[in-house]
This record gives C-alpha cells, sequence and structure tokens, in this order.
C-alpha cells in the first residue's frame, strides 16, 4: 500500500478502519478472481480509490458526521448505482446515485462483492441490461 494511503487509514477510528480494510481487501479479491488486471489504488477527494482498466471508480470513506457507516462510491454518471437498487434493493441503504452505506461491522457480502465487481468491469458491462447481472 502506498504511503499516502496508510497515511489516510490510520486517521480512521478503529472500526471504520477495520470496515475499510475488509472492502478494500475485497475489491483486491474480485479483481483477481475476475482476471482483471492490477488495481490501481490511489486518494481521490482525500478518499481511497480503486480502479482497474475497463472499469469505473471505486471510493470509500467513513465520515466523522455519520459515524456508524461506511460509504463506498460510484461515479454518479454511470448505471451502477441504479442497477444496484432494481438488483439490491432490500440487501442496501443507499445515498443517491453515488452510494451505498455499510453498516460499520457489517460483513462483506456476496451482494457487495458483486456490485464491487460490476463497478470494475464497467465500460465491458456498460451496453448490457443490468450490466449483465
Amino acid at each position: 500500500m502506498k504511503p499516502e494511503l496508510e497515511s489516510k487509514f490510520a486517521t480512521y477510528p478503529v472500526k471504520a478502519r477495520e470496515q475499510l480494510y475488509r472492502i478494500r481487501d475485497s475489491v483486491f479479491c474480485v479483481a483477481e478472481e475476475e482476471g482483471l488486471g492490477e488495481v490501481e489504488e490511489t486518494l481521490k477527494w482525500g478518499e481511497p480509490s480503486f480502479l482497474v482498466n475497463g472499469g469505473s471508480t471505486i471510493r470509500m470513506d467513513w465520515k466523522p458526521n455519520d459515524p456508524g457507516f461506511i460509504k463506498v462510491y460510484f461515479h454518479c454518471q454511470t448505471s451502477l448505482i441504479e442497477t444496484f437498487k432494481e438488483i439490491y434493493r432490500d440487501e442496501f441503504e443507499y445515498e443517491g446515485k453515488r452510494a451505498i452505506v455499510i453498516p460499520l461491522g457489517a460483513p462483506v457480502s456476496a451482494a457487495l462483492k458483486h456490485c464491487l465487481q460490476m463497478a470494475l468491469q464497467y465500460h465491458h458491462l456498460k451496453h448490457l441490461p443490468l450490466l449483465g447481472a
């Protein structure tokens, strides 16, 4: 992990950091399982961000004004959140057209991994109904 990311993760409270690491690990696992190549990991807008060739950027963060949750952000001009809401209407809470809201301590579900997979493959799936789900 890049030093600037390590520094960012160190700023989070323990429970938030643990949850963010679980989601980060899932991004890398999905990319490996799907043969998507190297994950570019960086900070965008001060938040941990992940991207693979052919995918759409995934960001995540914890904010002190909403301390019980992690938010996983997706590009709002894609059909990702709209598709997630269609497929996983009752699985997640959503923040508009840009984020899945994950309670601290919640396990990384198969549904979240599927959402991460669709985002990481977005440019290959965007022409398919429900992103090929």
